[in-house]
């Protein structure tokens, strides 16, 4: 790459896309994916087996159920769930979050639904 790197505003891709639970890719790390995701209402309980995954929330809460506990998350807050552990993330209303997962890793984790992303859409 020759040159300055891109800037990303987070505002701007964010803006770009409507859509809840619907992961959007906007830069990549060393194999690792950030994303972008809208969240409002329940997710799937689920797990990924051979992968952590951090929730960075930008705007609204998050809770993020476990079998044996709740965790609270709001803006400027983050997460790591790691890999093997059953969770299921929940939006009273509207949520802004960034993920920072690896390469290939599907939202859903072992459970395929409707709103299973395999490949996430490059914003």
């Amino acid at each position: 790459m020759n040159g300055v790197p891109p800037v990303v505003d987070l505002g701007a891709k964010l803006a770009s896309f409507s859509e809840t639970w619907t992961p959007k890719r906007i830069a990549e790390v060393d194999g690792y994916d950030v994303k972008l995701a809208k969240l409002h209402g329940e997710f799937v309980w689920h797990r990924h087996e051979a992968e952590d995954e951090l929730f960075l929330v930008l705007s609204g809460r998050l809770r993020i159920e476990f079998r044996d506990g709740v965790a609270e998350l709001g803006p400027s807050q983050l997460l790591v769930v790691p890999r093997g552990v059953e969770h299921r993330p929940v939006a009273d209303a509207e949520c802004h979050v960034l993920l920072f997962e690896r390469r290939g890793v599907v939202n859903t984790g072992e459970v395929v639904e409707a709103r299973t992303v395999r490949d996430p859409e490059r914003i």
